[in-house]
C-alpha cells in the first residue's frame, strides 16, 4: 500500500465519506464496498421480501403435494406419502450443492440468482402441465370429482417439473440467508447488531410466507383448483426474482474462496505425513503462516485469517514448516499437500467442532417433524367442528406461526435487552446463540410433554367403539393450540438461534454450508423420526397388540410416544449442555486490523525515506 493510498484513505475517515466496510465485502464489479451506498437495511428488507415471496411459492406447491398424487395422479396413500418424502429429502440434498457451488465457485449473488431461475422454469412447467394435461376434466382433484388416467409422457413432464422445483428452492435456500446477513458488517458495532437481529426477521419472513400458502392457496387447492393455485406459486417466484435482480446495485459480496474439499484433504494428508515431525516449541511461531507479501493480498481476499486454537493438536502438524518445505519454496512454491497455513488448518478444526452441536440439533427436528405428521393425525380423532364450520386439522399448524411471529417480537423487544444487562463468564453480554439453542430443547420438551397431555384427556373423551377415529372424541381440536405455540416459541430459539450460530462460527469461506447444515438438520430429522416411528409401531406390536400408533389412535397410546420424545430431547439436552460446555468460538483476525497492521509496517519501516516515497507518489 502506497503512502498515497494511506493518506488518501486516513482523510475519507476523517470526512465520513466513502468508508470501507470492514469485513472485506466488495460491490458487484470486485470494489471494496462503501459503507453508506450498499448493504444494511435497504439490501436486506429486499431479501426478506424476496424470501417471503420464494417461500409462498414452495409452499404452495409442497403444502398439497401429497392431496395431488392421490386426487389427479390416483397414487394410493404408501405411494404418495413415500414420493413426497423422498421429493423433500432431495430439497435438502440439493442445498448442499448450491452451498458447495456459492462457497467455491459461483459467490452466494449469482448461485441465489441462478436456481431461482431454475425454481420459476419449474413452477412455470408445472402450472402449464397441470393446466394442459394433468387436471382432466376441469375441476378435478377436489374430493368428489376424480381425475382421468395419464399417459407416460404426462407423468414424466410433471415429475420433471417438480424435482426443477426441488433443485431450484433446495440450491437457492442455504445461500439466501447468508447472503442476506452478508449485507451487515459484523465488525461495526451498530450494522454487527442488525445482523443478529436480521435472522430473526427472515425466519419470520419465512413463516409468513408459508401462513398464506397454507390457508389460501390450501384452500384454493383443496377445492381442486390446482392451475390457479400453481400459477399463483409461479408469479409469486417471478416477483421474488424480479424483486432481488432489481436490488444488485446495493448488494454486499464475499468473493467465492475455492474448492472446500481440496483444502480440507490437504490438512488431513499433509498432517499425516508429518506425524512423526516433533511439535515447535514456540507455537504459531514457527508454524507456516502468510507472509508479509501474503499478509498484503490476503487483504484484499474476502477470507479473514483465523487465529489459531490448542484443539485437534495433530491437524496443526499440516504447518510445521521441516526442511523439505523450504527446499519445496526455493525450488518454486509450497506444495499444499505437504505444507498448509494456520488459518486453511483452523478452517477443518472449525467443522470439527461444530458437528457435536449440530447432531445434537437433529432431536429437536424429530420433535418439530411431529407437527406435520402426528399432530395433524391426533387432531383429526379430535372434535373439529364449531357451529357448522369445519376446521381442518392440518391448518392449526397457522397457531405454530402466529407463536413465532409473537415470540419473534417478545425476544427482540423485550429479552433481548433485558439478558443485555447481565455478563456471562467470558465477558459478553446477553443471550448467546448456545444459549438460545438450549433454550429451544427446553421448550421443545415442553411441548412434547403438553402434547402427551392432551392425547390422554382426548383418549379418555374418546368412543372407543369406533371403527374410524376421526372425529371420535368430545375434545375440541382448540386444546393443540398449547402444543403448537410452544413448537413456534422453540423454533425462534432453535432455528433463529442455529441459523446466527452457525453463520457466526463457519470460516467466510463457507457461510452457505453453514446455512446448509440448518436445512440437513431437519432432513435427518426426517429420516430420524421415520426410524423411530418404525421401531416403536414393531416393538409396540408384539404378541397381536394394537401398538402405540395403530391405524385406529383410539385403540392406541400416542401419549407414550409423546413422552418418549420428551425423555429423549432431556437426554439430548444433557449431552448439548456438556458440548456446549466443551465449545470454543472461532477467532477472525478483523480485516481493518490487518490493513491497520500493514499502514504500521510502511510508516516503521519505511519512516527514514518517507519524503522520497512522497515524491515518487507524485504528492
Amino acid at each position: 500500500m502506497s503512502c498515497l493510498e494511506i493518506y488518501n484513505k486516513d482523510m475519507m475517515k476523517k470526512k465520513g465519506e466513502g468508508e470501507e466496510t470492514r469485513d472485506g465485502t466488495v460491490d458487484y464489479y470486485g470494489r471494496p464496498s462503501i459503507r453508506s451506498n450498499s448493504g444494511q437495511w435497504v439490501a436486506g428488507i429486499i431479501i426478506l421480501v424476496n424470501q417471503g415471496l420464494a417461500t409462498l411459492a414452495f409452499f404452495g406447491v409442497g403444502v398439497n403435494l401429497v392431496l395431488f398424487l392421490t386426487r389427479v395422479l390416483q397414487q394410493n396413500n404408501a405411494d404418495a406419502a413415500n414420493n413426497v418424502s423422498k421429493w423433500t429429502g432431495t430439497v435438502y440434498i440439493f442445498s448442499l450443492v448450491g452451498a458447495f457451488l456459492s462457497d467455491s465457485y459461483w459467490g452466494r449473488y449469482k448461485t441465489c440468482a441462478i436456481f431461482q431461475v431454475i425454481f420459476v422454469i419449474g413452477l412455470s412447467s408445472l402450472s402449464l402441465s397441470s393446466y394442459m394435461f394433468l387436471i382432466k376434466p376441469r375441476g378435478c382433484g377436489n374430493e368428489v370429482t376424480p381425475c382421468s388416467t395419464h399417459s407416460t409422457m404426462e407423468i414424466t413432464m410433471f415429475y420433471l417439473s417438480i424435482y426443477l422445483i426441488a433443485l431450484g428452492n433446495g440450491g437457492y435456500q442455504p445461500n439466501i440467508a447468508t447472503f442476506g446477513a452478508d449485507q451487515f458488517d459484523e465488525e461495526h458495532p451498530k450494522e454487527g447488531y442488525s445482523k443478529i437481529a436480521f435472522f430473526s426477521y427472515f425466519y419470520l419472513a419465512l413463516n409468513l410466507g408459508s401462513l398464506f400458502s397454507n390457508t389460501i392457496l390450501g384452500y384454493f387447492e383443496d377445492e381442486g383448483m390446482w392451475a390457479l393455485g400453481f400459477w399463483a406459486s409461479t408469479g409469486s417466484a417471478i416477483l421474488a426474482l424480479i424483486l432481488f435482480l432489481v436490488g444488485t446495485p446495493r448488494y454486499r459480496h464475499f468473493k467465492p474462496t475455492g474448492n472446500p474439499l481440496s483444502r480440507f484433504c490437504q490438512v488431513l494428508v499433509a498432517a499425516t505425513k508429518k506425524s512423526s515431525v516433533e511439535a515447535p516449541s514456540r507455537g504459531r511461531e514457527e508454524m507456516y503462516d502468510e507472509d508479509r507479501q501474503e499478509k498484503n493480498d490476503s487483504v484484499n481476499n474476502t477470507g479473514r485469517r483465523i487465529m489459531h486454537t490448542d484443539e485437534f493438536k495433530f491437524l496443526d502438524r499440516a504447518a510445521y514448516i521441516t526442511a523439505r518445505d523450504l527446499d519445496d519454496k526455493k525450488q518454486g512454491g509450497v506444495n499444499p499437500w505437504r505444507l498448509c497455513p494456520v488459518t486453511q488448518v483452523e478452517e477443518v478444526k472449525c467443522i470439527l467442532r461444530l458437528m457435536p452441536i449440530w447432531l445434537c440439533t437433529i432431536i429437536y427436528s424429530v420433535v418439530f417433524t411431529q407437527m406435520a405428521s402426528l399432530f395433524v393425525e391426533q387432531g383429526a380423532a379430535m372434535k373439529t367442528t364449531v357451529s357448522d364450520f369445519k376446521i381442518p386439522p392440518a391448518s392449526m399448524s397457522s397457531f405454530d406461526i402466529l407463536s413465532v411471529a409473537l415470540f419473534i417480537f417478545i425476544y427482540r423487544r423485550v429479552l433481548e435487552p433485558l439478558a443485555t444487562r447481565f455478563k456471562n463468564k467470558d465477558g459478553t453480554k446477553g443471550i448467546t446463540e448456545l444459549h438460545r439453542m438450549g433454550i429451544g430443547l427446553v421448550i421443545a420438551i415442553l411441548a412434547m410433554v403438553a402434547a402427551g397431555v392432551v392425547e390422554c384427556f382426548r383418549l379418555k373423551y374418546a368412543d372407543k367403539s369406533c371403527t374410524h377415529c376421526d372425529g371420535s372424541s368430545s375434545l375440541s381440536i382448540f386444546w393443540q393450540v398449547p402444543q403448537y405455540s410452544l413448537i413456534g416459541a422453540s423454533e425462534v430459539f432453535m432455528y433463529v438461534g442455529q441459523l446466527e450460530f452457525f453463520n457466526a462460527q463457519t470460516p467466510d469461506g463457507l457461510k452457505s454450508f453453514g446455512s446448509a447444515l440448518c436445512m440437513m438438520s431437519m432432513s435427518m430429522g426426517n429420516f430420524v423420526s421415520s426410524l423411530l416411528v418404525t421401531m416403536v409401531v414393531k416393538i409396540s406390536t408384539v404378541d397381536h397388540m394394537p401398538g402405540w400408533i395403530p391405524r385406529n389412535l383410539n385403540k392406541g397410546h400416542l401419549d407414550r410416544f409423546y413422552f418418549l420424545l420428551a425423555a429423549l430431547t432431556s437426554i439430548d439436552l444433557v449431552v448439548y449442555i456438556a458440548c456446549a460446555r466443551w465449545y470454543k468460538c472461532i477467532k477472525l483476525e478483523a480485516k481493518h486490523e490487518m490493513q491497520d497492521m500493514l499502514s504500521d509496517d510502511v510508516s516503521d519501516t519505511d519512516s527514514d525515506d518517507y519524503e522520497e516515497r512522497l515524491k515518487d507518489s507524485k504528492v
